[in-house]
């Protein structure tokens, strides 16, 4: 499959915690960083996602807000 988003990051998924509806997956990509993304119960089945898969973080935001 081919994205038009830019910014796609390989890591590896270190947890799935499911809630009511939706859940978070955590992406270890590497030199002690992790990113956490909040997508629907639906999409991780339909997934597959367990502990261990390879997995890319797609991120394409038309905002990126930084604060100090």
């Amino acid at each position: 499959m081919r994205l038009s988003a830019r910014n796609q990051i390989r890591g590896t998924v270190t947890a799935v915690t499911k809630g009511q509806t939706t859940g978070h997956v955590t992406i270890d990509i590497g030199g002690g960083v992790v990113i956490t993304s909040a997508i629907t119960n639906e999409a991780i089945d339909d997934l597959g996602l367990v502990l261990g898969d390879e997995a890319y973080a797609v991120i394409k935001a038309s905002d990126v807000m930084v604060g100090k």
